[in-house]
């Protein structure tokens, strides 16, 4: 989907790693929630409390999934999911624009 509609925006911005990620929440009706932000290059870590899959919008890096034993390339267009209670590694290459939607 290319827009969303009738869901609350979180005001206050998601900044990590000194602003070179930021990401804005959005909440659907039913509770649902996902942010949507940029990513700067750079190497990042991250943990997960809820399973998550992140569609790469724009842009390019590389990610460390739990249990993989080699980096994999992801482009604008495709996208990659996450496990609970993990953590993975990003190898942002460009400017990435994100869209994170958390799962239960």
């Amino acid at each position: 989907m290319s827009e969303f509609n009738n869901v609350t925006i979180v005001k206050n911005a998601n900044v990590y790693f000194d602003g070179k990620v930021t990401s804005r929440s959005v909440i659907f009706a039913d509770g649902a929630k996902k942010t949507l932000g940029i990513m700067l290059p750079g190497d990042y870590e991250f943990n997960t409390g809820d399973k998550e899959l992140m569609e790469i919008l724009a842009g390019e890096l590389d990610v460390m999934l739990p249990g993989a034993s080699a980096w994999k390339t992801v482009k604008g267009g495709e996208s990659f999911e996450v496990p609970a209670h993990s953590k993975f590694g990003l190898r942002v290459k460009t400017l990435t624009d994100y869209c994170c939607s958390f799962l239960k």
